[in-house]
C-alpha cells in the first residue's frame, strides 16, 4: 500500500538513528537451528572446542539463542559512522520504465571500498580478534568482496589478514584480488599446494576452478596450524547473520519514518549472510504474528541449495575439517559451475535460513545467469548503479514480482538488497554484452552423486 507523505529517492537516516545492537532473530524462533556438530564424533560442538577454530567472543554470539539483542560495541559503531547508515533508495525510473504500479525500493550496501555488505561482519570480526590479542585471521572469499572487507577492517585494526580465493574468481577478477593487496593481505588462488587439505583436493579433482567448500577448508588449516591466528566467515554462521542485521534495522527504521508496509522482501542467497541480514527484523514480526509479509531468497539455477538441496547435515567445507551444520545442501563436494557470481557459489545454506525455510516462511526462486545480468543491465541504465552480479538476483525477483503488480493493479511495497556494486565484474559484463555468456544447470544426476556423499547422522 502507497504511503501518505512524499517519498524522496533517497531515504537517509541520521548518525544517531543506526542501531546500537545487532538483533538476534533466534530469540524470537519457536524452535532454534540444530546444534553445530563435532567432525570427529559427531556430538554438539561445545564453546571450548569452537574456540580452536573461532575468536571466543564470536563462539558466545555464535551459539546465543536467547538474548534478542546484543550490543555493538562502540568501537565498531564509530567504524560504522564512515559508510552508515546506509540509503534507502526508492527506484522511481526502474518503476516507470517497468510501467508498474508496484513501488521499488532498495537497500543499497556498495557505499564503501569493499563495495558490498561484508563490511559490516569484517570489523565485528576483526575487532573480536584484535581484542583478543591475536596475529592475524584467516578466510576465504569467493568474488571478492568479504576478502577485500576482512582486509580492509584487518588494516585498519593492525591485524594480518591471509585470503583463499576461488581459483575461478581470482582469476576472474583481478582487480579486486589487488584491492586486498593493497590493504595489506596475503591472497592465494584456492585450491592450492599451500595445505595439506588443498592438495588433496587437487589431487582428487584436478583442473578444478575451485569452490567456497574448498577455499574454507584451506583456510581454516591455515588458522589451526599458527599461534595466534583464527579463522574467521564472511557468511553462512549465525554470528554473521547477526551482524548484518544492522541491514535490516535500518531498513525498517526508513521505511517506519515515512510509514511505508513492506509487502514482499527479496535478497539474494548464496550462503545467507546478506538476506539474513535484511530480513531478520522484518521475519522476527512474522514469526511473533505481528506482520504479515512475504520474504524471498533469490538463487543461482547454477547452485540451488535452497530449492534443489537436501535438509540435512553436511560438512560446511570440502575437506571435511569443519564442524557439520544442518542446512540445505547440495553437498560438500559440489563444485558449481564458474558462473559470475561468485559470491553465491556455496554448497549450503545458513541454518537460520534453512530453518526458516523449511518452517515455511520463505519463499526461494532461482535464475539462469544471463536472465540475472538482463536484469542488472537494465537497472543499471535507469537507476545509475551497476550492481554485482549477486545482488542483480535480487533484482531480477523484484523485476518479476513488479510485473505480476502490473498484470494484476496491485501497489504492492517490494524491498529488495543491493548488496554490492559490479565494477570489478566487468569480464562478466563483456561476455554478457557479447553474447557469450551461457546458462549451466547441475542435472538430477549431478546432485544425487553429490548427495550420496552426505554424512549419515542418526
Amino acid at each position: 500500500m502507497s504511503s501518505s507523505k512524499e517519498i524522496p529517492y533517497k531515504i537517509y537516516l541520521e548518525e544517531e538513528e543506526m542501531p546500537r545492537q545487532y538483533y538476534n532473530v533466534r530469540a524470537d524462533m519457536k524452535t532454534k537451528p540444530a546444534p553445530l556438530l563435532n567432525p570427529g564424533n559427531l556430538k554438539p560442538m561445545t564453546a571450548e572446542e569452537l574456540e580452536a577454530v573461532f575468536c571466543k567472543e564470536l563462539v558466545k554470539q555464535e551459539l546465543n539463542n536467547e538474548d534478542r539483542y546484543i550490543d555493538i560495541p562502540e568501537e565498531i559503531r564509530s567504524f560504522y559512522r564512515m559508510y552508515r547508515p546506509s540509503p534507502l533508495v526508492r527506484a522511481y525510473c526502474l518503476e516507470e520504465k517497468l510501467d508498474t504500479p508496484a513501488h521499488i525500493y532498495y537497500k543499497f550496501e556498495g557505499s564503501n571500498t569493499s563495495g558490498s555488505h561484508k563490511l559490516n561482519s569484517a570489523i565485528a570480526q576483526a575487532y573480536y580478534a584484535k581484542k583478543q590479542g591475536l596475529k592475524g585471521v584467516t578466510t576465504e572469499t569467493g568474488a571478492g568482496q568479504w576478502g577485500t572487507a576482512l582486509s580492509m577492517a584487518c588494516a585498519y585494526l593492525d591485524l594480518a589478514c591471509d585470503v583463499y580465493m576461488v581459483k575461478v574468481s581470482y582469476e576472474q577478477k583481478p582487480f579486486r584480488r589487488d584491492v586486498m593487496r593493497i590493504y595489506g593481505a596475503t591472497v592465494t588462488p584456492s585450491p592450492s599446494t599451500t595445505t595439506a587439505v588443498g592438495r588433496k583436493i587437487l589431487e582428487e579433482h584436478p583442473g578444478t576452478t575451485g569452490s567456497l567448500g574448498c577455499a574454507i577448508s584451506e583456510a581454516v588449516e591455515a588458522a589451526v596450524s599458527r599461534e595466534g591466528y583464527r579463522y574467521v566467515l564472511g557468511s553462512v554462521l549465525n554470528q554473521v547473520l547477526l551482524h548484518q542485521s544492522i541491514i535490516g534495522q535500518e531498513t525498517k527504521t526508513a521505511l517506519e519514518k515515512y510509514d511505508i508496509k513492506p509487502d514482499v522482501i527479496i535478497g539474494c542467497c548464496g550462503g545467507g549472510s546478506n538476506f539474513g541480514g535484511l530480513i531478520s527484523p522484518f521475519m522476527g514480526e512474522k514469526i511473533r504474528g505481528e506482520k504479515d509479509l512475504r520474504i524471498i531468497g533469490a538463487e543461482p539455477a547454477s547452485c540451488p541449495s535452497l530449492t534443489r538441496g537436501k535438509y540435512a547435515y553436511d560438512f560446511c567445507d570440502t575437506g571435511k575439517v569443519c564442524p557439520l551444520a544442518k542446512m540445505y545442501t547440495l553437498g560438500s563436494g559440489f563444485i558449481p559451475s564458474p558462473n559470475h557470481a561468485g559470491g553465491l557459489r556455496y554448497h549450503g545454506m545458513s541454518s537460520i535460513v534453512s530453518h526458516l525455510y523449511d518452517d515455511g516462511y520463505i519463499e526461494a526462486r532461482t535464475y539462469e545467469q544471463t536472465e540475472v545480468f538482463e536484469a542488472a543491465v537494465a537497472f543499471a541504465k535507469v537507476e545509475g548503479i551497476l550492481p554485482a552480479p549477486e545482488s542483480s538476483h535480487a533484482i531480477r525477483a523484484a523485476v518479476d514480482e513488479a510485473m505480476r503488480c502490473k498484470e494484476t493493479g496491485e501497489d504492492k511495497n517490494i524491498i529488495m538488497g543491493l548488496t554490492g556494486t559490479g565494477y570489478f565484474d566487468m569480464m562478466a559484463y563483456g561476455k554478457y554484452i557479447e553474447g557469450s555468456m551461457g546458462d549451466y544447470i547441475p542435472t538430477d544426476a549431478e546432485l544425487e552423486e553429490s548427495f550420496a556423499s552426505l554424512p549419515k547422522i542418526d
